[in-house]
């Protein structure tokens, strides 16, 4: 039986180098690249990391921008900024996350707590910005 549920499939980030930032969502955040390999080859147009199972994030090269003809005005969207994407992670994984990021020297922001969310209250969460100054939530609910 198929889910048919609603679900977030992918969240497009513009950014100046896609083999960068994808080091660094690996590196950094924890995340798997993919298409990386056919993207340094020439195959595919961009990379993308991996969120989970049904969601991934594409690394869009700013040089894609006057491609983008999908709606009028759409290639004016290089460079426009997004408020920030958020991840929740198990608190582990939280923990993790925020321990490689000062070990790469990547300012967070204090802790908030109990901010609203997609499942209610988290417990902790915290900001972060990518190296193309997009900027993330991490949280937990445990």
């Amino acid at each position: 039986m198929t889910d048919n549920t609603t679900r977030l499939d992918h969240v497009v980030l513009w950014v100046g180098d896609p083999v960068a930032s994808a080091d660094f969502y690996e590196k950094a955040v924890g995340l798997r690249p993919l298409r990386l390999t056919e993207f340094s080859a020439g195959e595919v147009s961009f990379p993308s990391v991996r969120v989970n199972d049904e969601t991934i994030i594409d690394l869009m090269p700013h040089s894609m921008a006057p491609g983008m003809k999908m709606v009028p005005g759409a290639a004016d969207s290089a460079g426009h900024p997004v408020n920030h994407v958020c991840l929740a992670l198990p608190g582990e994984e939280f923990d993790a996350l925020h321990g490689r990021l000062e070990e790469r020297a990547v300012p967070v922001s204090e802790f908030s707590y109990d901010s609203y969310g997609a499942r209610g209250k988290a417990r902790r969460s915290f900001y972060f910005r990518d190296p193309d100054g997009n900027v993330f939530e991490a949280r937990h609910y445990d």
